[in-house]
């Protein structure tokens, strides 16, 4: 089939959410054509692997062909989203609230230390300022990933984290759905938060003191 305003039916048998495109088998064809998050309509959700859509064939800048116009095909009314199940989604749901467990646990142990040794007030303000500068540079990598614009480095999503943003880094992961397949990088992202409470139990507890005192005896 040529290209026009004709719809054409397909699965989404591919997609990048992180990058925002996959692509669309055809059922008149055996060939795949590309999509872009930008061809679907707003809505709550997004595209899922599997979905049956419609849709029409244009062209992009470089003469490819790519869906535009696309619709999601519904074959009955849609169950209210609390009713919606889905393979896995349980699962899902209970991971990424396990995920937000380390903050409250900081939390905690911050609330601790601090009855028992005061911190300054500069140190939970630090953790704040970080979360947050971390929270955006997790969305603009996010919507240059849609985009297809410059995107922010792993390294600096890494080195906020580990300056004390980590808390905003969990959040912008499960609010936004951004970096939470990629091993090597939840790895790396994972290792920065260890370093950071290991650096807080240190200058914030006795134990710096009791470390000085250490190293002072072997280096005299």
């Amino acid at each position: 089939m040529g290209i026009g305003t004709e719809r054409v039916s397909g699965t989404l048998t591919s997609w990048n959410d992180d990058r925002g495109f996959g692509f669309i088998s055809r059922t008149d064809t055996s060939q795949k054509t590309f999509v872009h998050i930008s061809a679907f309509p707003p809505r709550a959700h997004r595209p899922q692997l599997g979905e049956a859509i419609t849709f029409e064939v244009g062209l992009s800048p470089d003469g490819k062909q790519r869906a535009t116009r696309v619709q999601p095909v519904v074959h009955a009314p849609a169950l209210p989203s609390s009713m919606r199940r889905t393979p896995g989604a349980g699962i899902r749901r209970r991971s990424g609230t396990l995920t937000y467990l380390p903050i409250l646990g900081f939390v905690i142990a911050y609330l601790l230390v601090n009855a028992i040794w005061p911190i300054p007030l500069w140190v939970p303000a630090l953790y704040l300022l970080a979360s947050c500068l971390c929270f955006l540079l997790y969305a603009a990598d996010k919507a240059a990933a849609v985009s297809g614009g410059w995107r922010t480095s792993e390294k600096a999503l890494i080195l906020a984290g580990t300056v004390g943003g980590w808390p905003g880094g969990i959040v912008a992961q499960q609010v936004l759905r951004h970096k939470t397949r990629k091993a090597r990088f939840r790895f790396a992202f994972w290792n920065s938060v260890v370093v950071n409470l290991l650096a807080f139990a240190l200058f914030t507890t006795p134990l710096f003191t009791v470390f000085a005192r250490w190293g002072s005896a072997v280096f005299r």
